[in-house]
């Protein structure tokens, strides 16, 4: 199969004699509303090269300073992953000179990170496995450079230079595409959770690069590796690794050798492009940022932003799972977002019991219906036009069956243009469900003499005619009966008939 084609495939008994050995190195884009070492703006979608000011635009005699909330947020992140914060790190530049980076350089930290020796733990087939973190550094932003405007030039704005970032550097610990998959999934659902980043890899507000490369397996050396970037969405990550994992086992499987590059994932063309020869550090030429003092964190400081760290994803679903009971899947996807957690507890506080069924109930109704009308309507759990006493409420009455499943989906249709309750939009569409006996033993009653054919077909045999029995009775009664007393006397019935 030709290279540009984008679609590799490997024998599986060759894929297997290769162990991927891949690093991540992640920037997320902080939420100050300032930029890292002035107070230009930072807000997102502004007109070209208006969020500036004389230090982004690097006059000379501008002097940076150090944005306090770029030193808070990266010391909250590295608590939270278990990293060490340095108490003195300093600055350095970053030597290179694109059209977009007005100074040449790019503030950044080197020799002495703030954040470093943490871990993150992701899910994998075979359990959970941690993966190392090496460093947690700040730094800035470049510009934008814009190629596909203007046919005859390029356009640069810099209303994002100047941005505060931290970069995560993980260590080669992860063996697949797909455990780079989750690995950058629970980075974006921690810093999403702590609040310092919007998590966004389609308006770069997350950006991932990969080093990749292969060995056979057994082997300790690692092989060559590779620099891939542009991955622009979640899927792009694990594809562009995926892809880059095939193309170095067919270079060595060839007789050939993988070159140190730096690579660009074509997400149209489902390959990696060659960019340029990859460097390495001293080609950046590093040296101390001469206008920056020394960050000083206090044992005090990192003390107090422990404190302030909320429960996160992972620890909030274990507790969903253990507390109430929930399968780990619902609980995964009720901790998706730190707003859907806080409605569905918010919800169960409204339960009058928190039986087991209810909580299961409540759980149901926020993973079906309210997230397909999120997705609809493109909005968040805290912007959801039904409140959780209300949607907890409504679920309390399914669980205790006042009402059908379908007369719960009827009512949640209606609460959601409606300030009315549950109970009273209930009533209202006449879902009232009876468990009166005789009522329901009397539509059995009503529906068996009334389709004989049927009712001899089932002492025959035809066992699959039960259902047919239920919705007939269902119908007679408008939904009202009690789907479950329905089952009871119909199955009493049945069986006294077939005696």
């Amino acid at each position: 199969m030709s290279e540009s084609s984008g679609e590799r495939r490997i024998a599986d008994e060759v894929r297997q004699k290769y162990e991927p050995v891949i690093g991540l190195e992640v920037h997320a884009q902080l939420q100050t509303s300032s930029k890292a070492f002035t107070g230009a703006a930072t807000e997102f979608g502004p007109s070209p090269n208006t969020n500036t000011d004389p230090v982004v635009l690097a006059h000379p005699g501008t002097l940076p300073v150090v944005n306090e909330g770029l030193v808070r947020m990266i010391i909250t992140m590295g608590v939270a992953t278990g990293c060490s914060i340095r108490r003195v790190s300093t600055f350095a530049r970053k030597n290179y000179f694109y059209p977009d980076l007005p100074k040449g350089y790019q503030i950044s930290q080197f020799e002495d990170p703030i954040c470093h020796d943490g871990a993150i733990e992701i899910s994998t087939e075979q359990g959970v496995k941690s993966i190392g973190i090496t460093r947690i550094h700040m730094e800035e932003d470049s510009g934008k450079s814009i190629h596909d405007l203007d046919p005859g030039a390029s356009l640069v704005d810099l209303n994002r230079a100047g941005t505060p970032l931290i970069e995560i550097v993980s260590e080669p610990d992860l063996r697949s595409a797909e455990e780079a998959h989750s690995y950058l999934t629970q980075i974006r659902s921690i810093v999403t959770w702590l609040g310092i980043c919007s998590g966004n890899m389609e308006d770069g507000a997350l950006r991932c690069d990969a080093n990749v490369s292969v060995r056979p397996v057994g082997r300790e050396a690692f092989g060559t590796k590779t620099e891939v970037k542009n991955m622009n969405s979640f899927r792009g990550v694990e594809k562009a690794i995926e892809y880059e994992i095939e193309r170095q086992i067919e270079i060595i499987e060839a007789g050939g050798e993988v070159r140190q590059e730096t690579l660009n994932w074509d997400a149209g063309r489902r390959e990696t492009i060659v960019m340029r020869s990859k460097e390495d550090a001293h080609d950046y030429r590093y040296f101390p940022e001469p206008d920056l003092p020394p960050v000083i964190v206090t044992d005090e400081q990192i003390e107090e932003i422990g404190r302030d760290i909320p429960e996160l994803a992972r620890a909030r679903a274990a507790r969903f799972a253990d507390e109430f009971g929930l399968p780990s899947y619902d609980a995964e996807v009720l901790t998706e977002t730190p707003e859907l957690a806080d409605y569905f507890e918010a919800a169960l506080d409204h339960l009058a019991s928190r039986s087991e069924d209810s909580i299961k109930a409540v759980s149901n109704l926020v993973m079906t219906e309210m997230l397909r009308e999120l997705s609809e309507q493109r909005i968040g759990a805290e912007a959801f036009p039904i409140d959780p006493a209300r949607l907890g409420r409504l679920a309390g009455m399914f669980s205790d069956q006042k009402i059908s499943s379908k007369n719960m989906k009827d009512i949640f249709a209606a609460l959601l243009t409606s300030d009315k309750g549950p109970e009273e939009l209930s009533e209202e569409l006449g879902f009232v469900q009876v468990s009166d006996t005789d009522f329901i033993e009397q539509a059995v009653a009503e529906v068996l003499s009334e389709n004989e054919d049927a009712l001899e077909k089932y002492r025959a045999g035809k066992e699959s005619l039960l259902g047919f029995f239920v919705g007939q009775t269902m119908k007679k009664t408008r939904g009202k009966a009690n789907p479950r007393l329905v089952n009871e006397v119909l199955a009493e019935k049945l069986g006294k008939s077939g005696e």
